[in-house]
């Protein structure tokens, strides 16, 4: 999608940064770059984290950790199997995801139940039901001025607060539950620099989703850090930029930090944490690998369009040629789903007097903002949504939230004129809880707008979609009755907020266990709760069948493990491995349990090959000069996917680990859209793999033929070659895959079959 480039400015080489005010390009400055470099906020709080005693290869050690009750079970699950014994830092489990019981009976419950077991035997923080969502509780007790901060949850940023977050896949935490560091090299760290002030009517989500839509596409910013400064920083509220800051995970980089001042004194100190803020401001000459300008004055009311947060334009661009920018939506379905006829009505939204839509949703830790949901109580404090088919529903963020929204009677003016209120719930965000029309078109301040996000089954003939904007356009387009405006038509004043924080509902019901935990307590398990099935280790040789290709360009963590309604069975590893690929492969789960069972007859002593299987021993065989027959007590069996570049997109494990339960050994791809995904990928035992080839590997069903895996994983090869066995003429076909910068625990990680393993053993 084509957008305008309102007040994004890109500087692709190396920028110093002079007091803070003046960015001069790396080549025409004289200042010693490397000492520069570590005048970034981001180097310092890198280093103070980091055990490593290397500059260039980092050990982090955080200062909390948070999950939420799609991954808490499991990240428990698995550091118990590995030798838990208690929580050796701050560990906050919310329930803000799995809130609703109604897929799976009792399941959710249960899970909360023994994440509350499991927080008063090992000292963690209980966040109960509906309390508050992950990201705004860690902003409110937990985030501190140059902290570290792990989550199980892609949308871990808190760097608006001075803390720098990261989210990753639950195995990480589970290093951290385990005394291990987190093993990254030092990132490159990008300035944004931010210059103006908002326009009326603009709010952070239009910010953020332009800067989304400028970098994501070429991975401008991939596995960065972003370091906010500049005068356009202090013209924002906290809220703000916290608006801004927890939409920078869909820029791909790897986490953020911005420049504290007064406002942020004031935010710690509204809630009774004085002592957690400290100034952070860069050096001097501070070196940054690239450089972003962002002029927030040319900033516009901005719509993303499905199906992804950078497939923007601004609003009034949308409106003036809606009908091209649907046909867009409508080929991008094509490529996705296979078929446009899923989506060919949405150019019906179009009417004679502008675009109708079906539902508006202001939500989580993005969208149900303090500062949001009082903006659009005053653009509806005239006009609500009507009678129609438009409806409005909004979550705040948290209790505490929620109480000084009704205190300041913005809750009962949205009341009053049609909208409803909700509590404090993540479900919008992926597609659990109000979900639209059969061919509708939902407006949302949430984080994402993926495939399916918004909760249909497109697989059962189910088609919607959501277009993110921001909560103030929303609200202006439900006083229009539904149909679409930007903010700025309507809004004439940039209003401030006074915010009192009543910390009373924590203090009556969430349970901090940290340092008064019960040691004879015993885990509460629900019938749906399972332990992880064995994962063997590595052996020397393996035969891999392509039992999925991929050939879009990205591939999100949505379609390899679905959202929404497989929430519930997250704690169930083999419930859970159903849906694994369900919404873009759906063969794939029945090819690779296929496989699955020629590695258990393996095991058992009871594998024949035949067919295709016989050609790929008699090539291994052939290479290691050893008897067909007995490779076969040497040689593990199993699956692959191979994809263009997938993982973008969630931080969940389980878009590896169901792969692992199904008798995946290997992903193969050109490029990993995160390094959360590939992290993942390592921990439940899986070679990431890249192939460069602009050759598709294989096809569904060819055999890859690995001679002497373990071996060139234990010698820290980068290269090796493997042979194709083609499902239609048998011929071997060689293929170099490489596994460029593994570290040494990887490997062994890999080697042990999985991180559970790995540390077990130990």
């Amino acid at each position: 999608m084509s957008m305008a480039n309102y007040g994004i400015q890109r500087h692709e080489g190396g920028v110093f940064l002079e007091n803070g005010a003046h960015i001069v390009p790396g080549t025409k400055a004289e200042h010693d770059r490397e000492a520069a470099r570590k005048a970034t906020l981001a180097w310092s709080i890198l280093q103070d984290h980091s055990r490593s005693g290397s500059e260039s290869r980092l050990e982090i050690f955080f200062d909390a950790l948070a999950s939420h009750d799609i991954t808490y079970v499991g990240v428990i699950q698995t550091a118990r199997a590995s030798g838990l014994e208690e929580f050796p830092l701050p560990y906050v489990l919310t329930n803000c995801h799995n809130t609703l019981a109604a897929v799976g009976g009792t399941i959710n419950e249960d899970d909360h139940a023994f994440g509350l077991s499991a927080a008063r035997k090992y000292g963690g923080i209980f966040v109960p039901p509906h309390m508050a969502v992950i990201h705004q509780y860690m902003r409110e007790m937990m985030s501190g001025c140059g902290r570290m901060i792990l989550g199980s949850d892609s949308h871990t940023r808190y760097g608006a607060l001075g803390t720098m977050a990261v989210g990753e896949g639950g195995p990480e935490l589970v290093k951290q539950l385990l005394g291990r560091p987190y093993d990254v090299g030092y990132p490159p760290v990008v300035l944004v620099y931010l210059t103006g002030d908002v326009r009326p009517g603009v709010g952070p989500q239009d910010v953020a989703l332009s800067l989304i839509g400028d970098v994501f596409p070429d991975g401008f910013v991939k596995n960065t850090i972003l370091e906010f400064t500049g005068p356009g920083v202090e013209a924002l509220s906290v809220d703000f930029r916290n608006g801004i800051d927890v939409m920078t995970t869909e820029t791909t980089c790897l986490s953020s930090i911005w420049k504290t001042d007064d406002k942020v004194k004031d935010y710690y100190a509204a809630h009774g944490r004085e002592t957690d803020y400290r100034e952070l401001n860069p050096g001097p000459v501070a070196y940054y690998d690239k450089a972003i300008t962002v002029d927030l004055t040319e900033i516009r009311p901005m719509i993303a369009l499905p199906f992804h947060p950078s497939n923007v334009m601004t609003v009034e661009e949308f409106l003036s040629n809606p009908w091209e920018a649907l046909e867009r939506v409508e080929d991008k379905a094509e490529k996705i789903f296979g078929s446009r006829t899923l989506y060919r009505n949405l150019k019906q939204k179009i009417k004679n007097d502008g675009v109708y839509l079906d539902q508006g949703v202001i939500a989580g830790c993005a969208g149900g903002t303090f500062e949001n949901i009082m903006a659009a109580s005053d653009i509806l404090a005239r006009s609500g949504p009507g009678n129609g088919q438009f409806s409005l529903s909004v979550y705040p963020s948290s209790q505490p939230v929620y109480m000084e929204l009704i205190r300041q009677g913005a809750v009962g003016n949205l009341m009053k004129q049609g909208v409803i209120m909700r509590s404090a719930f993540c479900g919008p965000c992926f597609g659990a809880g109000d979900v639209p029309v059969h061919e509708g078109l939902s407006i949302r301040h949430t984080t994402r707008n993926f495939p399916n996000r918004e909760g249909s089954k497109p697989g059962d003939g189910q088609a919607a979609g959501v277009a993110l904007m921001d909560a103030r356009s929303i609200a202006a387009t439900a006083a229009n009755k539904g149909y679409l405006i930007p903010a700025t038509e309507v809004v004439n004043t940039v209003s401030s907020y006074a915010y009192t924080f009543n910390p009373e509902s924590y203090d009556s019901r969430v349970g901090n266990f940290w340092k008064n935990r019960d040691t004879e307590g015993s885990l509460k398990y629900g019938p749906g709760i399972k332990d992880w099935p064995e994962m063997p280790a590595l052996s020397d040789h393996l035969v891999i069948e392509i039992a999925s290709v991929i050939t879009d360009p990205v591939t999100t963590t949505d379609e390899l493990i679905p959202s929404g309604e497989t929430s519930s069975y997250r704690s169930n590893p083999e419930r859970l491995a159903q849906f694994t690929l369900s919404r873009k492969d759906p063969g794939y789960v029945d090819r690779a349990r296929t496989v699955r069972e020629f590695e258990y007859a393996r095991r058992n002593g009871e594998f024949i090959p035949e067919g295709l299987w016989a050609h790929a021993f008699e090539k291994l065989a052939s290479i290691t000069t050893e008897e067909p027959a007995s490779l076969t007590g040497k040689t593990g069996i199993g699956s692959l996917v191979a994809a263009v570049k997938p993982g973008d997109g969630s931080a969940r494990e389980q878009a590896a680990s169901c792969q692992k339960v199904l008798g995946g050994w290997a992903n193969v791809a050109r490029d990993y859209a995160t390094k959360r995904y590939r992290s993942n990928l390592i921990n439940w035992g899986m070679l990431p793999f890249i192939y460069d080839d602009t050759a598709p590997l294989g096809n569904v069903g060819d055999l890859l033929v690995l001679p002497g895996i373990r071996k060139a994983l234990e010698e820290g090869c980068e290269t090796l070659t493997g042979y194709i066995i083609s499902a239609s003429g048998n011929e071997a076909k060689a293929v170099t895959l490489g596994l460029p910068g593994m570290t040494e625990s990887e490997r062994q990680i890999i080697l042990s079959g999985c991180l559970i393993n790995h540390y077990a053993g130990e």
